[in-house]
């Protein structure tokens, strides 16, 4: 499975970003993914996720600093995940990694990264204030 993450940038605070995370596979139906960030001297910090796929139905899963600005959704078809970010604040700043576990079970999301099974090459999100 190969994970390619785009759509990082430059934006202002209280701007918008979407990221977006392409994978390889025929199943991607069925993979648990999340997104992950990591600020410079930081540790890599879980940001969101959305369980496999039953029919239309997802779980997802947010950290606390993220509720309420951050939405993530996939597109099955289309074989990727997306992060949508609203109201960005400078303390958003870090490169974001997409990652996808295979083997997880319908309505669990993963926060812990090393359940994660492949990850992509991440994309910096610059917030300025």
């Amino acid at each position: 499975v190969q994970l390619q993450a785009s759509g990082g940038g430059l934006v202002q605070a209280g701007g918008s970003l979407r990221l977006s995370c392409a994978a390889s596979g025929r199943s991607f139906s069925n993979y648990a993914m999340g997104w992950f960030r990591q600020a410079p001297g930081k540790e890599r910090e879980f940001v969101a996720a959305i369980s496999r796929s039953r029919g239309t139905t997802h779980y997802r899963d947010y950290t606390d600093s993220v509720k309420g600005r951050f939405t993530i959704s996939r597109d099955n078809a289309k074989n990727t995940v997306y992060l949508q970010m609203n109201s960005l604040k400078p303390e958003d700043t870090a490169v974001y990694y997409c990652a996808a576990q295979i083997r997880s079970t319908y309505y669990t999301t993963i926060s812990n990264p090393n359940e994660y099974d492949y990850w992509g090459q991440g994309t910096q999100v610059t917030v300025s204030s």
